[in-house]
């Protein structure tokens, strides 16, 4: 459904939220590693993410890293699609047609509607922060390993 760009984007947000902190930076190595994502790849998406939004923190140098501030906590899962300019990818037409209505439907817009709204509701009102308490309460996942246990 998302870019791999978008995918690593949402990954590296909940990674740095639940683990990072003004006093515990994470190294982009540790990042990259943790969600699964080419270092290079891994840097760009950071690049973005501290620039567009400053949805995440950065210092450089020795004790330098990535963390997120409390206040970007408080964002909305949708401003980190927006920071990767893909917001579009839950708002739009499913089949990318620019003029999708009720009034001139796409052969899904109906059935896609609501999923839609759902969608827009879940990226709108589930914060970043809410989703680094539930890594932390509970067993989820970030990256894939090939010997982990299927739920």
């Amino acid at each position: 459904m998302f870019s791999k760009a978008a995918e690593y984007a949402l990954r590296a947000t909940f990674y740095v939220a639940q683990k990072g902190s003004e006093g515990n930076k994470l190294p982009i190595e540790n990042i990259a590693r943790a969600i699964g994502s080419p270092k290079p790849f891994t840097a760009k998406i950071l690049q973005i993410l501290t620039k567009e939004k400053r949805i995440i923190s950065s210092v450089r140098g020795p004790n330098g890293g990535f963390y997120i501030k409390d206040s970007a906590r408080e964002l909305p899962l949708l401003s980190v699609l927006e920071a990767m300019g893909e917001d579009h990818t839950i708002t739009n037409c499913i089949l990318g047609l620019p003029k999708c209505s009720s009034e001139n439907p796409c052969p899904l817009h109906y059935k896609y509607e609501k999923v839609k709204a759902d969608l827009i509701s879940i990226f709108s009102t589930i914060t970043i922060g809410d989703i680094a308490k539930s890594l932390e309460k509970q067993n989820l996942f970030l990256r894939y390993f090939p010997n982990q246990k299927e739920k």
